[in-house]
């Protein structure tokens, strides 16, 4: 992660990106892990294979096409001798999709070796603080490395463009001119591009000048306006459903009578979108947030894309029959998990996988660095490019509210840490869990007190405490002085012969915080584990929420 970050980003590293140009005194003249050279050969091939198979029906002449295998394995016969279209032919760019993700992958393995001494020599380098050695004579790591990896991924989804429209360059379907061209879908597709653009060089400039978090708050702002702004071009919907009876009981106060509820359905106008301008503020910083260790930022921006992803293949109808059966699933024939998945929902959906497939690819990819020893760190540029994808794609796809299920673990890492960041309790810079060096394990951070913290402070930890999202350490008052030896308190104190004590640290408020008071010291990629099973679990959890609570709540299917 970035070490120019500020603390409620839970900076690990000790930056030198203000330095001059770097004098290269490192233990390690290598940056990264070296790449799987075998793997990406064998991924490569397939890469490229997958993305010109859409692409031979418009570059080969029809007599050509039928002596190629890969034509005929778009159309099958089922057991009725009916034709079936297969998934690669219902949607003809999702394998090309698969190949550029997998390019993402392999792209984002390589990169970062590539341009890491270039990074180091500008300066943009620290330590990491979690190793022995530390910020004195720990190896120089390359920062803000998030850079070259969401460059790489929006090159890729430029190159894409064209594969969701390739079936119009088709000569049994001719352009038949502007009219005809999905101009709804590309203005979506285009102005998604420019805000992850808009956020990748704001997340930069936050790299480089270590903007106050108070005031890089309204920066994913910035860049949601275009994505915004096409969302209200194109008609986007403004209302949302309200839970089984609540209706009843806006009728019942006589506020379920104007134009702005109809049903079960409140149009929330403009306030919708000052909702969705908050959206991808939220996401972004809380990926930012939740840090401080290898690979955690990363890790979580997976687990989301994965999740995220697979929410979307939930709407499409590419599932094979004998599953849809076996799960029970109405009319398996259509390949259909959710039954009222058809129509814009499905293009909705569909888009949002296109942009989530290569952002997985770049996630594992970085990972490969990333992870315990960290050989890269990300910077907030990542943190603000996967934060403003997920934005993204939950704004034009209609599915925020699903998207908030899958931060769950960062909702609860920014409440806990919510009175650090708003100064009732003191905020250090660095958050990061404390290494010992003895043993090589992690153990709580620790806020000091060197008096008795403010009374509002001290109920705060109390309750905290009580509720084991904190572990406190107590001292003893200092001895009364002689002109309040006799004050009423210290009479009382003495006559219950009771000691009364105060709060002289507390575990800092994160996440990764919490895990350690709970499960004790811990090697830091074990730590990383921990905060990644959480993380499954809770996109598990908001399934759950999603699909099976989420129903009953609200009443039938939701869309």
């Amino acid at each position: 992660m970035s070490s120019s970050s500020s603390a409620t980003s839970g900076p690990r590293t000790e930056s030198a990106s203000t330095s001059a140009p770097a004098d290269v005194d490192d233990t390690t003249t290598t940056y990264g892990h070296p790449p799987p050279v075998l793997l990406t050969l064998t991924i490569l091939p397939i890469s490229f294979l997958l993305i010109l198979n859409p692409l031979l029906p418009i570059l080969l002449p029809a007599s050509l096409l039928s002596y190629l295998p890969t034509s005929k394995s778009e159309t099958e016969i089922d057991h009725h001798h009916h034709l079936t279209q297969t998934p690669l032919q219902k949607f003809p760019a999702l394998q090309a999709n698969i190949g550029f993700a997998l390019l993402a992958f392999v792209g984002a393995c390589w990169v970062v070796p590539k341009v890491g001494e270039s990074f180091v020599n500008k300066g943009l380098k620290g330590r990491d603080l979690l190793k022995r050695g530390g910020r004195v004579s720990g190896p120089w790591v390359p920062e803000c490395l998030g850079l070259p990896c969401a460059s790489l991924y929006l090159a890729l989804m430029m190159l894409f463009i064209p594969f969701p429209f390739s079936h119009l360059f088709k000569s049994q379907y001719p352009l038949g001119g502007p009219d005809s061209f999905p101009q709804r879908e590309l203005t979506l597709y285009l102005s998604s591009l420019l805000s992850l653009l808009t956020a990748t060089l704001l997340g930069f400039i936050d790299d480089l000048f270590d903007i106050r978090w108070r005031h890089k708050l309204p920066i994913p702002i910035v860049a949601a306006v275009p994505t915004l702004l096409v969302y209200y071009s194109v008609g986007g919907v403004t209302s949302v459903v309200l839970p089984k009876g609540v209706s009843g009981w806006l009728n019942t106060l006589g506020l379920g009578n104007g134009s702005w509820i109809d049903g079960n359905v409140v149009d929330l106008g403009p306030i919708y979108y000052i909702y969705l301008v908050l959206l991808p503020t939220f996401t972004t910083n809380s990926i930012n947030i939740l840090a401080g260790i290898n690979g955690v930022e990363v890790l979580q921006a997976l687990i989301i894309a994965l999740s995220v992803a697979f929410n979307d293949l939930l709407f499409l109808p590419i599932w094979a029959e004998s599953i849809l059966t076996m799960l029970g699933v109405n009319k398996p024939q259509e390949g259909r998990m959710l039954e009222w998945a058809i129509g814009e929902v499905v293009d909705r959906h569909l888009m949002s996988l296109y942009f989530m497939a290569p952002l997985i690819g770049i996630c594992l990819g970085f990972l490969w660095h990333n992870w315990y020893p960290a050989r890269a760190f990300p910077g907030d540029t990542f943190c603000y490019f996967t934060g403003m994808a997920f934005g993204a794609v939950a704004i034009q796809g209609h599915f925020s509210k699903t998207l908030i299920l899958f931060f769950i673990p960062q909702i609860f890492n920014f409440i806990l840490s919510c009175p650090q960041l708003f100064g009732l309790v003191e905020c250090p810079r660095h958050r990061l869990p404390s290494f010992d060096e003895a043993t090589g394990l992690l153990n709580p951070s620790r806020v000091i007190f060197e008096k008795r913290p403010p009374k509002r402070t001290a109920i705060v930890l109390e309750i905290l405490s009580f509720l084991r999202l904190v572990r406190l350490e107590r001292s003893d008052l200092d001895a009364p002085s002689v002109s309040a030896a006799s004050s009423p308190e210290v009479e009382d104190s003495k006559a219950s012969g009771a000691k009364k004590q105060h709060i002289k640290s507390s575990t800092n408020l994160t996440i990764i915080n919490f895990l350690l008071v709970h499960f004790g010291p811990t090697r830091e990629d074990k730590l990383c584990a921990l905060v990644g099973a959480v993380q499954v679990l809770c996109s598990v959890l908001a399934f759950g929420i999603r699909y099976g609570v989420g129903s009953w709540f609200y009443g039938g299917d939701r869309r």
